[in-house]
């Protein structure tokens, strides 16, 4: 069976949005939010629990992020005193605050740095060392040059955003650029970008030869896409989920992801970040995202959510996003401010 993977995305994959999707069908692999790696830098608390409080079954990566050498060695020794699965590397985050720096997205413009730190990274990691990648920066030339790196330095698992970093998230996923890394390289690839459902998971794997998916903002949307895509490689019939099952994702993230410093209007703020993309899937028109937007209070909010979700909660909500209904206003950036806490 391919493997399946849930995407490290800033602000959203902690260990509550892990549990989270746990309820619905774990992906084989989690992702930690990255560990921001430089000179004098401390391990992320947050990020820590998500390791050493993983009761989720699945194993869990430790991603880090950053260009300092001895630090990144230093943060994965230190990481590697947790169970953690593995160490993985960034390599794609496509925020302008963090790619300026040469880190993230960014070490796709130096191969000769990214050479050596790979290098120190396999020197200090005896267990798995893995890394997640763009195509490029700003073109899709340094791609050959990189993959030809991750089998120098004997990489084990390589996770392919199909995209390049100026890309960002917008226009085609360069799904022929993962295929040849899945024929090339020694190791595992992960197919990432626009994987949206079981279907396009199917779809996506036999047209890369990839062993797996990894699955980012769809996730959001959908957390079920995970057992979906299992039942639909192994030949079942994909289940979609009703608005009723909805409904109760819905409580699950405001009881899961529990309050916040500011108070409940922050929790509705970061609650409206979520219901962005689930939205996506409610009706054609986008009228359940223009009113979702427009509430102020948690009472506000969880109305519309009854109004649009329960009046016929067996009716089953899409397994695609419709076209045109967008997650974010003129953005289809993931949720969490990407570079919010440094990155």
């Amino acid at each position: 069976m391919p493997l399946t993977a849930l995407a490290p995305m800033q602000d959203v994959t902690g260990l509550a949005f892990m549990r989270i999707v746990a309820a619905y069908g774990a992906p084989d692999y989690y992702f930690t939010e990255y560990f921001r790696v430089f000179e004098g830098s401390a391990l992320d608390a947050d990020g820590l629990r998500a390791i050493a409080e993983n009761d989720t079954g699945r194993p869990v990566f430790a991603q880090m992020i950053g260009e300092h050498i001895p630090s990144l060695v230093r943060t994965a020794r230190a990481l590697m005193a947790y169970p953690v699965a593995g160490i993985d590397l960034n390599m794609g985050c496509p925020a302008p605050k963090i790619y300026r720096r040469n880190v993230g997205g960014g070490l796709l413009r130096v191969p000769g740095h990214v050479d050596a730190l790979l290098g120190a990274l396999r020197d200090a990691v005896p267990g798995l060392l893995t890394v997640k990648m763009r195509v490029g920066f700003d073109s899709t030339a340094p791609f050959a040059p990189i993959l030809e790196l991750v089998d120098k330095h004997g990489i084990d698992l390589l996770s392919i955003h199909g995209r390049t970093v100026a890309d960002m998230y917008r226009g085609d996923v360069r799904y022929d650029l993962i295929a040849h890394a899945a024929r090339t390289v020694g190791c595992p690839v992960l197919a990432n970008g626009n994987v949206t459902s079981a279907d396009k998971a199917a779809g996506v794997l036999a047209a890369t030869g990839a062993a797996g998916v990894m699955i980012g903002r769809h996730a959001i949307r959908n957390p079920w896409i995970f057992a979906q895509t299992r039942d639909r490689l192994a030949g079942r019939p994909v289940r979609p989920a009703t608005r009723a099952d909805v409904r109760g994702y819905v409580e699950r993230l405001y009881r899961e992801l529990g309050p916040l410093r500011g108070g409940a209007g922050d929790q509705v703020a970061r609650i409206k970040k979520y219901l962005n993309f689930v939205g996506q899937g409610v009706d054609p028109d986008g009228a359940f995202l223009h009113a979702m937007r427009r509430t102020r209070t948690e009472a506000e909010l969880l109305g519309v959510c009854d109004a649009f979700l329960l009046a016929d909660p067996g009716a089953p909500v899409s397994l695609e996003a419709f076209p045109g209904v967008h997650a974010r206003p003129n953005s289809e950036a993931p949720v969490g401010a990407a570079g919010s806490r440094g990155r």
